[in-house]
């Protein structure tokens, strides 16, 4: 199916739904389950139902917009809590985080699905994601999720496309990831950091800011003096367990755009605001994946740096 052109990959992928009869769908309102819930509900009517996983990962503007689109595109949608952030493992943040997310989501699922009458479960990898660090594939190959996306050699280019000719606004939307691939592995996950992170771009986001991602990395606590944060933190600030930098990336094309107009200062006064000790700026800008180059299959330096 890989010779294929775009458009035939679409019947395809329309066919492999048929073979299928029904299904639950992944969904988190990115590119690709966007697309594959509006071609399962088109393909599948209410034989297709989409279920996103909300936790403290899940960016509240994120689960807005993912439940503005079902309603707009007219396929049915269902909200479930995960507790990923009620395992130690995840909580450790190891290279394979993503393995013990998505083991929760389908768990989760498949108990679902069983109960419900649908007959697999789908989720969005796509023939593109063949070679990045995704351990979460891991997970779904062991609770038998499907990915038709990839298996009918769908890329994400093609998916992109495919989805400005169905009119779907995600087509050019930014990658995008949970807020616990901002934090590099090795150092724990915390609801705290999250709402910290969360708060930093959407700060950069209202700038007019597009690709964004804040890493927020933690400093070495100062030997003696209070902690950073808590009770006695300057009204406005959110807790934090410790001294924090925030290391900026935006698209590079974007870059200029932080040097203009005094935003730059804007920037660092803003998400000192909310408890970043130091401000930084990836000179590189914003790379899908920058943090996995460490861990990709093959390197020797797996260990270090995050996803998304």
């Amino acid at each position: 199916m890989f010779g294929l052109v775009p458009a035939e990959k679409l019947e395809a992928l329309r066919a492999r739904l048929r073979e299928y009869g029904s299904c639950l769908i992944a969904y988190s309102g990115g590119v690709d389950s966007v697309f594959l819930a509006v071609v399962a509900h088109q393909t599948l009517g209410d034989r297709a139902l989409a279920v996103i996983a909300d936790s403290p990962s899940l960016p509240r503007q994120e689960l807005a917009e993912a439940l503005e689109l079902a309603r707009r595109f007219g396929f049915p949608v269902r909200v479930v809590r995960t507790r990923e952030f009620e395992n130690p493992q995840y909580l450790a943040n190891p290279v394979d985080r993503c393995y013990f997310c998505k083991t929760e989501l389908f768990e989760v699922l498949v108990p679902l699905a069983r109960a419900e009458g649908f007959a697999v479960i789908v989720y969005g990898e796509n023939a593109s994601d063949v070679g990045d660090w995704r351990p979460g594939a891991r997970a779904a190959a062991e609770h038998q999720v499907r990915a038709p996306l990839k298996e009918v050699g769908l890329t994400k280019s093609e998916i992109r496309a495919l989805s400005a000719a169905m009119g779907l606004p995600t087509a050019d939307k930014p990658q995008m990831a949970c807020l616990s691939s901002r934090i590099p592995y090795g150092e724990a996950v915390t609801v705290e950091k999250l709402r910290m992170i969360e708060a930093a771009e959407t700060v950069l986001r209202r700038l007019g800011f597009r690709d964004v991602r804040v890493r927020h990395h933690e400093l070495p606590r100062p030997a003696t003096g209070p902690a950073s944060g808590g009770a006695g933190a300057p009204a406005g600030r959110l807790p934090v367990t410790g001294p924090a930098l925030a290391r900026i990336e935006v698209g590079p094309d974007e870059l200029p755009l932080l040097w203009a107009n005094g935003t730059a200062v804007k920037v660092a006064e803003a998400l000192k605001a909310i408890g970043y000790q130091h401000v930084t700026v990836d000179l590189l800008g914003y790379r899908r994946g920058s943090l996995n180059e460490a861990v990709r299959p093959g390197n020797p330096g797996a260990g270090a740096g995050a996803g998304g």
